[in-house]
């Protein structure tokens, strides 16, 4: 088997690619917006806020993402009346918001794994709510964020491929082009070379996402350790007023 192809063929999948990797960073912007929203609201106070947060999770994690997609770039357009938009942007939609129900479970664990006594701390300290969050909370979780953040957007992208469903002309449907008119080729290429290729691309892709989480978990690592001198968050504190004014002194 010759597994290269032609340039016009790699030309012909670049184009795919270029979409593909668009509709990862937007979904990925929308998830992680999504994730942080839903995921502080889960632990809100108030029980409205928590209640409307937990049926938002449960859904976009129940349903299909497939099912999911059509239903944001048909389904909606016509209940709502407001013509086709933009087929790209519904599929970010459907991408991010998936990726938002599941996020926000990781967000939500990992601000419970935040000792607690430097929310005793941000609290004692009289910090407002988004300082809180800002300058204590997320930065002390964002090392327990980030693996599995990591996982879910190469999730995602493999997702990206559904939307060769709804006529977005990413990796897999530039493929399918190819597949189908491979007889008419000055070149004729095969089906399992063709898909052997396809099958690299997306292994680069995913290499390149996971080696660039793994490089800012090493930055958030080694900034962590400057400001804590703790390699990871450490969960074995005690807690109480003992534990908050030792937030107040070490970990603020």
């Amino acid at each position: 088997m010759d597994l290269i192809l032609t340039p016009n063929q790699y030309a012909s999948l670049w184009i795919g690619v270029q979409v593909t990797v668009q509709l990862l960073l937007w979904s990925f912007v929308v998830g992680v917006v999504l994730s942080l929203i839903f995921g502080l609201m889960r632990l809100s106070e108030k029980r409205f806020l928590r209640g409307f947060a937990l049926c938002y999770v449960e859904l976009f994690r129940g349903i299909s993402s497939i099912v999911l997609l059509f239903w944001f770039a048909f389904a909606l357009p016509i209940l709502f009346d407001i013509g086709q938009p933009s087929r790209v942007v519904m599929a970010v939609l459907a991408l991010g918001a998936n990726m938002g129900g599941y996020g926000a479970e990781i967000v939500r664990g990992a601000i419970l794994s935040v000792p607690k006594g430097q929310h005793e701390a941000t609290t004692a300290l009289n910090l407002s709510g988004y300082h809180r969050v800002r300058h204590v909370i997320l930065p002390q979780a964002l090392p327990v964020i980030l693996p599995p953040f990591g996982n879910l957007t190469i999730e995602i992208l493999k997702g990206t491929a559904l939307v060769s469903l709804v006529g977005l002309r990413d990796l897999t449907f530039s493929a399918d082009i190819l597949r189908t008119a491979r007889t008419q080729m000055e070149v004729p290429i095969g089906v399992p070379e063709l898909f052997i290729n396809v099958l690299i691309i997306y292994f680069v892709l995913a290499q390149i996402v996971s080696f660039t989480f793994r490089l800012f978990e090493r930055i958030v690592s080694s900034r962590y350790e400057q400001r804590t001198g703790r390699s990871a968050v450490d969960t074995s504190q005690p807690t109480g007023p003992a534990a908050a004014s030792a937030g107040a002194s070490g970990g603020l």
